[in-house]
């Protein structure tokens, strides 16, 4: 049997290593704890091996989010951390009700301001992150809320990055997951849609109309333009060949002129020779008729007669 002495010795044995094992404190790295001596403050552990006083220093509790909900935790995670916040209701400017979840990265940099500035730092975040963005996109209208997704990001993130600066907290992004409107708005928003789109495809189809008739147009415009260049030249041409026609008989009848004076000699005058001959291919052409004529022959044809007369006296000679 074990003496008082072997049981003391033992009691003592087991006191320190339970003294020990709570001295040494083991943070994994991206991870803090926040040491508190007698009820303040005492040091901000880092990640390794760390000595505190049993019983004395223990670790300041903080609340995390676990699984959508709050717990108490000793140990403070230094990554960025994610929130992913319910939908909410929001009113536009133009007075429309809708729905919006957001996302918000953001990360503990100074674990003292985030344990001793506040004191339910995940929901500090989650009601400031909510009461900001119902004053952004109160200052927007719908149809800027659903194409400004952006703005309203950057917005949103300037204001909560300002506001968590005290409580040693960066946020890194902030972004809009759903923007749901009422069922109303959306049925409206696709007729108007609907609407758009039928009146880009009426324009289209009357711009489409409108330069089939201008080249339609232009084409008939070309077309008669051609056909009065075509006539105009065909009438020059016609012009031109009756011209020189005409120049080319009077150059004849001048050389048949020139050779009747010739054959005639200065006694007879070659006018009154053509003019006989003209004169006889006349009857003979009212000759051919059917039925009987009867023609009257003025005055000065007692010149032709002697014209021909004249013929005569030059075949007998």
């Amino acid at each position: 049997m074990f003496d008082i002495v072997s049981i003391l010795l033992i009691a003592i044995v087991v006191l320190v290593i339970i003294f020990v094992k709570k001295s040494l404190v083991v943070i994994s790295q991206s991870e803090t704890r926040i040491i508190e001596r007698l009820g303040k403050y005492y040091a901000t552990l880092n990640p390794g091996i760390n000595i505190i006083i049993p019983f004395i220093d223990h670790a300041k509790e903080v609340v995390t989010v676990r699984n959508g909900r709050y717990v108490y935790n000793s140990s403070i995670d230094l990554r960025e951390q994610v929130c992913d916040f319910d939908r909410q209701n929001v009113i536009t400017k133009d007075n429309i009700q809708m729905q919006i979840n957001a996302l918000l990265y953001f990360q503990i940099v100074d674990p003292f301001k985030a344990v001793y500035e506040i004191n339910n730092l995940p929901n500090a975040i989650e009601k400031l992150t909510q009461t900001t963005l119902r004053n952004i996109i109160g200052e927007l209208e719908l149809d800027q809320t659903l194409t400004s997704r952006d703005t309203i990001n950057t917005k949103l993130r300037a204001v909560l990055d300002d506001a968590t600066n005290k409580w040693g907290v960066k946020v890194n992004r902030v972004e809009l997951q759903d923007i749901m409107p009422p069922e109303s708005v959306l049925t409206a928003m696709e007729k108007q849609m609907q609407a758009e789109r039928n009146k880009r495809a009426q324009i289209l189809t009357s711009e489409g109309e409108k330069q089939s008739q201008i080249l339609k147009s232009e084409g008939e415009k070309a077309a008669t333009i051609n056909k009065a260049e075509a006539q105009k030249q065909q009438e020059i041409l016609r012009a031109e060949g009756v011209a020189q026609a005409r120049i080319r008989k009077a150059e004849a009848e001048a050389v048949a002129i020139e050779k009747i004076t010739a054959a005639v000699g200065k006694s007879t005058n070659p006018a009154n020779y053509l003019l006989a001959q003209k004169y006889i291919q006349m009857m003979e052409e009212l000759a051919k008729g059917d039925k009987a004529k009867t023609v009257y022959l003025p005055y000065e044809a007692t010149n032709v007669m002697g014209s021909i007369g004249g013929i005569k006296e030059l075949f007998k000679e």
